[in-house]
C-alpha cells in the first residue's frame, strides 16, 4: 500500500518509506537464506522451547533482532553483509540500511496521530518519536491516543525525527497502563542501554550510580565483597531494604498509607551459576557499576600465593575469566592492583611467558582477549526512570522526582 502524504514537501519522505519497504523485504529474504541457518535456527529453536511451539509475533521479533543486531562471528551484522554483497544499491540505500543497525526498542505511549504518522513517547528513554509504517496509515488504524505499542523503530535516512516500525508491533489499550508500566520498568532494568539514548538520562544515570555506590560503601564498608552465595544475597537484600527505608524517610508524605512505586524491590537472588559457586565477588566500580563474579575468592587466593598447592584448578578459573565474554576486565584489574608483588608471576605461569609483566603487557592482554569491552562506550549501571513512566507506575499520580532502578549485574557483566 502506498503511503499517502499531505503535500509535495513530503514527497521525498514518501519515496524513502516506500523504498524502505522494498529493501526490508529483500533483507528479510537474505537473512532467512541457507547461509545464515547455523545462527538463526538455534535462536528460533531456543525460543520455541521443548514443545517446539513459537508464536508468529515472537518469530518476527527474533528474526528482526537477528537481522539488525545479532553479531556474527566476524563481528558484522546481517545488514552489513547485505550491504556489502548486494549490487545496485544507491548511496542513499546503503546509508538507510546501515542506519537500521541502531534500532530503538521500547514500549511507547501513543501521544497523537498526525496524518500518516503517530507520535510516540518511549516510556523507556523518555523521548518522542514521529513514527511511520511502510504499509501506510492502515498499520495504525486500530490504535488510539493514550494506548500503547511494543515495537522496534529504525530511522528514516536523511529525514530528521522520522522513524519506521520494524518487525512486530503489539498494541495495548489505555486501560492496561498499570501492566504496561510494570513491563516497561522490567525492560528498563534488564536492558539499561535502552534508557540511555537520551543524553539527559545518561547524566542522571551516572549521578544516581555515584550516589548509590557511596551508599553501598557506607553500608558494606567497602566497594568489594567476597562472600559465600547465601551471605551475598543476605547482604544485598539488607542493603536494598536500607535504601528503600531511606527513600521512604526522604519522602514520608508520598509514602503515607501506601508503598512508593518502584521502591518495593523483589528479593535479590543470584543466578544459578553464581549461587553454585563457593564464593561470590561483588564489586561496585565507579565506572562498571555493581557486578558479581563466580568463585572470586579462589582467584584471589591464587594471586595471594602463585605457588599455591593444587593451583591447577585456580589457573583454570583464571583462564575462564580471560576467555569469557560475560566477564569484563574489572576483576582482573582489581586483583592485579591488590597484588602487585605476585601478579607478574601469576600470568607468567599461566601464559608460559617468562618475560611477561603486568605493567608492560597487562592492558594489551585484556584488549586482545576482551575487545568487545573497549569497543563500547561506558554506560551507567543504574537505570533512570522518566517522569511519565513513574506516573503510570504510580497509578496515574504525578511524581515530582525521577526514580532510579538498580540494574542487577549479570555474572561478571558491566
Amino acid at each position: 500500500m502506498a503511503v499517502v502524504v499531505r503535500n509535495e514537501d513530503e514527497a521525498s519522505l514518501r519515496d524513502l518509506i516506500e523504498r524502505s519497504s522494498e529493501l526490508k523485504g529483500e533483507l528479510v529474504a537474505f537473512a532467512q537464506s541457507a547461509r545464515f541457518d547455523r545462527w538463526l535456527t538455534p535462536l528460533l529453536l531456543e525460543a520455541a522451547g521443548p514443545q517446539r511451539q513459537l508464536e508468529e509475533g515472537d518469530a518476527i521479533r527474533i528474526i528482526d533482532n537477528f537481522i539488525l543486531r545479532y553479531r556474527l562471528p566476524d563481528g558484522s551484522t546481517v545488514v552489513d553483509r547485505f550491504v556489502a554483497g548486494r549490487r545496485g544499491l544507491t548511496e542513499a540505500d546503503r546509508e538507510m540500511l546501515l542506519g537500521w543497525r541502531d534500532p530503538v526498542e521500547g514500549i511507547f505511549e501513543i501521544r497523537r496521530k498526525d496524518g500518516d504518522a503517530v507520535v510516540l513517547l518511549n516510556l523507556i528513554d523518555d523521548l518522542e518519536y514521529r513514527t511511520y509504517s511502510n504499509v501506510g496509515r492502515v498499520a495504525f488504524r486500530g490504535v488510539s491516543k493514550g494506548g500503547f505499542l511494543h515495537t522496534c523503530l529504525v530511522p528514516v535516512h536523511s529525514v530528521d525525527g522520522a522513524w519506521l516500525i520494524s518487525g512486530m508491533m503489539s498494541s495495548y489499550p489505555k486501560s492496561s497502563a498499570t501492566e504496561i508500566a510494570q513491563a516497561a520498568l522490567q525492560l528498563a532494568t534488564e536492558h539499561p542501554s535502552l534508557v540511555f539514548r537520551s543524553p539527559e538520562k545518561i547524566e542522571q544515570g551516572w549521578r544516581s550510580m555515584r550516589e548509590d555506590r557511596t551508599a553501598f560503601i557506607e553500608f558494606c564498608g567497602s566497594d568489594e565483597l567476597v562472600l559465600p552465595p547465601a551471605e551475598t544475597e543476605e547482604r544485598l537484600n539488607a542493603y536494598y531494604r536500607h535504601r528503600q527505608e531511606a527513600a521512604v524517610a526522604e519522602h514520608p508524605d508520598r509514602a503515607r498509607g501506601r508503598r512508593l512505586p518502584g521502591l518495593a524491590f523483589p528479593a535479590f537472588e543470584l543466578p544459578r551459576g553464581l549461587a553454585e559457586s563457593e564464593t561470590v565477588g561483588a564489586i561496585y566500580d565507579e565506572v562498571d557499576g555493581l557486578n558479581f563474579y563466580p568463585d572470586y575468592g579462589m582467584l584471589r587466593d591464587l594471586f595471594a600465593d602463585p605457588a599455591l598447592p593444587g593451583r591447577r584448578q585456580h589457573q583454570d578459573l583464571l583462564r575462564v575469566y580471560l576467555r569469557e565474554e560475560s566477564i569484563a576486565p574489572l576483576p582482573l584489574r582489581r586483583l592485579a592492583a591488590a597484588h602487585p608483588e605476585t601478579v607478574d608471576e601469576v600470568f607468567r605461569k599461566l601464559l608460559r611467558k617468562p618475560g611477561f609483566t603486568w605493567d608492560e603487557h597487562g592492558e594489551e592482554l585484556l584488549r586482545r582477549r576482551k575487545p568487545w569491552y573497549y569497543e563500547q562506550e561506558p554506560r551507567p549501571g543504574v537505570s533512570v526512570i522518566g517522569e511519565r513512566l513513574s506516573e503510570l507506575a504510580a497509578g496515574g499520580r504525578r511524581q515530582r522526582f525521577t526514580r532510579t532502578r538498580r540494574v542487577p549485574g549479570r555474572p561478571g557483566h558491566p
